[in-house]
């Protein structure tokens, strides 16, 4: 095993390098070590060390296959599932000796673009966790820098390690969530001002996205309350049981925020809808004030119009007959401009 000097802030950790897998071990009491090599792995299983799998497929799903199938000997649906690319539902499959979860990560932390997510695939044995994925999990880095610096959480066992992962995975979706309510709270001021700039556009977007989540919440909150219940005494052990329990009532917070987001969606974009129905109402009254003035002058502008002889039409036969009808026409419609302005018509 190839091991780089540590540097001053890990003391006595040990890192090396692995490509598309690195392996965090860990004694009770000894130094963190990462290993390079699938020999150092079956070692540090078969010696029953705290150990921490991670596999990125996204460039080669080789090295995955030989650890998901030669050195832990998985179930064979469990390994079709963490390397297929197709996304998979959230779930949470029980092998006996290990449990098999899928959970989601997002990636996506604007409102107004689609919600994306990327699939995380977790082992969860006596003394180990083993997590597969496609490209970089920000949650999953984050604390594996937290093991690289003095062993937790994994130090306590592998259970307060994936409490950790989804722990901190959860917390996006509430940082996510609070970010969709500014941007909703934003939205309804611009219906009020009449802003209409796309605005239809972002309220169903942040519907749809509320909607989307809605979906992942739910099968992610039943595998949470699965966890925090005695279900699984050999890998999960009772004291780490009420730590997943805060986990589901974050989860059913989410689902409960994400109902209020669906109810204020509705509400935007009924006040949306009733901005726009008021404005052309107010078109449609001045236009239809518009036509009812001119309905009389289009009238007597008809009426003079026709092909008689001029002297049956008085005042045509003088030559002040036209400014006169031009000028009465006239005053008939500031009479009327003037009676709708003062019933408010206008």
């Amino acid at each position: 095993m190839t091991i780089l000097q540590p540097s001053s802030a890990l003391g006595r950790t040990m890192a090396v390098a692995m490509g598309t897998l690195r392996v965090l071990t860990v004694a009770e009491e000894g130094p963190v070590q990462l290993l390079d090599s699938l020999d150092a792995l079956r070692e540090a299983l078969a010696k029953g060390l705290l150990l921490w799998a991670d596999l990125d497929i996204s460039a080669d799903t080789a090295i995955a296959q030989k650890v998901l199938n030669g050195v832990f000997a998985f179930h064979p649906l469990t390994v079709e599932d963490a390397l297929t690319p197709e996304p998979n539902p959230p779930k949470l499959d029980d092998h006996g000796e290990f449990i098999f979860i899928i959970f989601h990560a997002l990636t996506s932390y604007t409102p107004f673009v689609d919600v994306t997510t990327q699939e995380l695939c977790l082992y969860l044995g006596p003394n180990y966790l083993v997590s597969s994925h496609s490209g970089p999990v920000e949650a999953l880095e984050a604390i594996w820098q937290r093991c690289l610096k003095d062993g937790l959480p994994l130090r306590r066992g592998p259970e307060w390690l994936l409490h950790a992962v989804l722990d901190r995975l959860v917390d996006d979706y509430l940082h996510y969530i609070d970010a969709m309510e500014e941007s909703l709270d934003r939205l309804e001021m611009e219906a009020l001002e009449g802003r209409e700039a796309k605005l239809l556009d972002r309220i169903l977007q942040l519907r749809g996205n509320a909607l989307r989540l809605r979906r992942l919440t739910i099968p992610q909150r039943e595998l949470l309350w699965r966890l925090s219940h005695p279900e699984f005494p050999a890998l999960v052990r009772p004291e780490a049981n009420i730590y997943f329990r805060d986990i589901y009532d974050h989860l059913v917070r989410i689902e409960y925020l994400i109902e209020s987001l669906r109810e204020l969606t509705d509400g935007a974009l009924h006040t949306y809808l009733t901005v726009i129905s008021n404005r052309l109402n107010e078109v449609m009254k001045v236009l239809t004030a518009m036509a009812t003035i001119f309905l009389p002058l289009t009238l007597i502008s008809s009426v003079y119009g026709m092909n008689f002889i001029h002297h049956v039409w008085p005042p045509f036969n003088s030559g002040w007959g036209f400014p006169a009808v031009m000028a009465a026409m006239a005053a008939l419609g500031l009479v009327m401009a003037l009676f709708f302005r003062r019933r408010r018509w206008l």
